[in-house]
């Protein structure tokens, strides 16, 4: 049996057990195999889910970010992993997605990403949306909205390491911020598969509070600018952001149409 290459990391309040046992029945469906750490308050219900899955568990530093970090810094302790990323308690990995993604960074020694499309399903798991930006995503990064699916996407280790992890002075778009130093350093690589699915629901942080997002993610496409574009980032920061804005609300209104 080969070693794993691979380490994900599930940030979870441990509120939503059958959601989370989705998403590690996900990971252990995989055709490539992965460590995972659940980060989460230790409670009987976690600490059974983790036993279950014969996953490791560790206590909740206080929020997503801190956890994400944590977790990697937990696993690395022990040993050494060319691969990672994190998925949310409501997030899944489509069958094969792991081994696409590997493959792809493997094709690409340069490269610090793959990432593929994403589903994006309600909260009984009806499809809403595709997420099929593509190679042209990268492109737009740094100044256009994030359509790079966090859910399925894979980051080289020694990236991750290169830039220091998540930055956690972020609440909501520390993956964008993330993505952008990442693609300094290397190409992302599109596997033009769908990966993962994201569950959008109420109490989604990203769907939540989406005002507090767009502010985020407009401080990080600012601090990956040059000065000189820096300068100009107001003339396109508001169609960026009525646009997205536009998305969500269709997202949304397939959610209810479906739901209802």
């Amino acid at each position: 049996m080969s070693a794993v290459r691979t380490l994900l990391i599930i940030p979870t309040l441990g509120q939503r057990l059958e959601h989370l046992r989705e998403t590690l029945t996900s990971i252990r469906a995989q055709e490539a195999s992965a460590d995972v750490v659940i980060v989460s308050p230790v409670t009987p219900d976690t600490v059974q889910i983790s036993e279950e899955f014969r996953v490791k568990l560790l206590e909740d530093p206080g929020n997503q970010t801190q956890a994400i970090n944590a977790g990697v810094r937990f696993a690395l302790s022990s040993r050494s992993y060319d691969y990672v990323n994190w998925l949310n308690d409501d997030d899944f990995l489509k069958p094969g997605a792991l081994a696409i993604t590997e493959k792809a960074l493997d094709a690409n020694p340069h490269a610090t990403v793959a990432y593929g499309a994403c589903s994006y399903i309600d909260a009984r798991g009806n499809e809403l949306w595709v997420s099929k930006a593509g190679p042209w995503a990268q492109r737009i990064l740094s100044w256009g909205p994030d359509l790079i699916p966090q859910p399925g996407m894979l980051i080289r280790m020694s990236a991750w390491q290169q830039v220091g992890g998540i930055d956690e002075s972020y609440r909501f778009a520390f993956d964008l911020d993330l993505l952008l130093k990442l693609k300094k350093i290397g190409p992302l690589i599109d596997t033009g598969q769908t990966v993962s699915s994201f569950r959008w629901h109420a109490d989604s942080l990203t769907v939540g509070d989406r005002t507090t997002n767009l502010v985020e993610s407009e401080r990080a496409k600012r601090a990956s600018l040059s000065p000189t574009a820096r300068k100009l980032a107001w003339t396109w920061e508001k169609p960026v952001r009525i646009a997205t804005r536009v998305a969500a609300a269709e997202v949304s209104r397939r959610a209810r149409k479906i739901s209802s």
